[in-house]
């Protein structure tokens, strides 16, 4: 069995998928700063993120300080 007949076959497989993985990852990081900006325009506005509590529980805040 010959590889060289092979070869430009498996060669064309992986330059498309660099090409293609490449691009993936191109689009993750363009969206990931658009999303950052977003977020940053949203906090300007004055709105906040759930995972942030817009003012520190008394409570909790002495649980801190006492751990």
């Amino acid at each position: 069995m010959q590889t060289m007949s092979h070869m430009d076959f498996i060669v064309g497989a992986y330059a498309a998928a660099i090409v293609i993985v490449g691009g993936l990852i191109a689009w993750v990081m363009l969206d990931y700063r658009a999303q950052l900006r977003t977020l940053a325009a949203l906090e300007k506005r004055g709105f906040t993120r759930r995972s942030v509590p817009a003012q520190p529980d008394p409570v909790v805040e002495r649980a801190k300080e006492g751990a």
